[in-house]
């Protein structure tokens, strides 16, 4: 008992804050931080990225209920410069037409998105799960368990989620654009050749670069999200220990923290658009590769 209040009175040590920073909330009680598991759902990632969904929903929505043919204002031409950078970039990709008519907006949708769920990175760490924290412990629970991640891309579930879904987005292309049978025949032919005995490593080669796709797709964008997230931590972590600092330790871990702070956000700015824009060009490079013919 005394140990626990000792813990309480001086707050949680450095390891500590970054596991339940890490820890995602389950209802399990126990730390997920960024692993896959099928049985257990993240209700943090699931809460923010549908939010943001949705959210995503509704801003291209009102753009394209206030387009006007005449002089557009700001937020307009900035979601006309979006759509036409998205459209341009469809249209040099996949050459079917009809297909872009789904796969531009699919496209657009994806990186305003992946955007706006990279965005959270960007504020403050301890706010959201303060917030939660505080609504948590006026319902009664525990609020040394009330966990939040509110980074969904930080999260492994939802990148490779997102990933898989591109996924069956490329088969649904392959069987629609090459019939079942001839899609079939392709993945025991290509890309070796169509030789009988050669149809097991055609078959291997193909499942394997699905996979391989996949998989990538999902981590790259992962990885990245994560590292920002732990980075901001730890930055975090500078600007608490300012406190424990004595003679001029403290003021100097302080400014270390808001110079650190400002310097790693403004670059995670290029981090957040570049991941979400490279997410939606392998999006359109896979769709596109599912309309091609070996």
């Amino acid at each position: 008992m005394a140990t626990e209040e000792a813990v309480a009175a001086h707050g949680p040590t450095a390891g500590e804050y970054i596991t339940h920073h890490l820890t995602h909330f389950n209802g399990t009680g126990h730390a997920q931080e960024g692993i896959v598991n099928f049985h257990v759902l993240n209700f943090d990632t699931l809460f923010f990225s549908l939010g943001l969904g949705l959210l995503t929903v509704l801003v291209l929505a009102y753009a394209a209920r206030r387009a006007t043919s005449g002089v557009p204002g700001r937020f307009q031409a900035a979601v006309e410069i979006l759509v036409e950078m998205v459209s341009e970039q469809a249209k040099g990709i996949i050459h079917d037409a009809r297909s872009r008519q789904f796969v531009a907006p699919l496209a657009l949708t994806v990186f305003v998105w992946i955007f706006l769920m990279n965005a959270m990175d960007l504020l403050p760490v301890d706010l959201l799960p303060r917030i939660w924290e505080l609504v948590y412990g006026a319902a009664g629970g525990d609020v040394h368990h009330a966990y939040s991640r509110v980074v969904p891309t930080a999260d492994l579930n939802a990148t490779l989620g997102m990933s898989i879904g591109v996924l069956l987005i490329c088969l649904w292309y392959n069987v629609k654009i090459k019939g079942f049978g001839g899609w079939v025949h392709e993945l025991f032919s290509a890309p070796f050749g169509k030789h009988w005995a050669l149809a097991p490593v055609n078959f291997a080669t193909q499942m394997i670069e699905f996979a391989a796709k996949t998989i990538s797709h999902g981590m790259r964008l992962f990885g990245n999200m994560y590292a920002g997230e732990l980075v901001f931590m730890l930055i975090a972590l500078m600007g608490g220990a300012w406190v424990a600092g004595s003679g001029a330790t403290g003021p100097l871990l302080w400014l270390g923290h808001i110079l650190a702070g400002t310097a790693w956000a403004i670059f995670h700015i290029l981090i957040i658009v570049l991941q979400a824009f490279i997410f939606m060009m392998l999006t359109l490079v896979y769709i596109g590769q599912a309309h091609e013919s070996h």
